[in-house]
């Protein structure tokens, strides 16, 4: 009888249980992702700043409802002076493809604000079928239904 190889999903064993439960447990410490930011936003929350993080003709196209545009490279000390020190951010740039909000969440961290990644971006908030907002303005997020 010939031996079955393990298939490529399963030639490196998974973590040990308590190794995973660290590991996924410390990822949603660093990203949160579009439908619990749409959730949130559309609930009312305001227990974070959404930022989106590329330029302002790419806000103006298309960008997340309630996101203020803040590029990146505009985040300084003084700017973000604006809001208190413990306020959470949430950063959000085009999509996987795009390290601008891993670069913006760097750059916050270094000012010692508590930041998260929306991980998909712009084209995960699409993938989810959420609609963008045009324009200089943030506007707001139409109301769920809990599911």
């Amino acid at each position: 009888m010939t031996a079955v190889s393990p298939s490529a999903v399963a030639e490196t064993p998974a973590a040990a249980s308590e190794d995973a439960l660290a590991h996924f447990s410390k990822r949603l410490t660093f990203e949160t992702d579009c439908w619990d930011t749409h959730y949130s936003l559309s609930n009312g929350a305001t227990d974070f700043v959404l930022l989106d993080v590329r330029g302002p003709a790419l806000y103006r196209e298309g960008h997340v409802p309630g996101a203020i545009s803040l590029p990146h490279g505009k985040m300084t000390e003084r700017k973000m002076s604006e809001w208190p020190d413990d306020t959470l951010f949430v950063v959000y740039c085009a999509g996987p493809h795009c390290n601008g909000a891993n670069k913006a969440a760097v750059r916050l961290a270094r000012m010692g604000r508590p930041v998260k990644e929306m991980i998909g971006g712009v084209t995960g908030w699409i993938d989810e079928g959420f609609a963008l907002a045009m324009g200089d303005e943030p506007s707001s997020v139409p109301e769920i239904e809990a599911a």
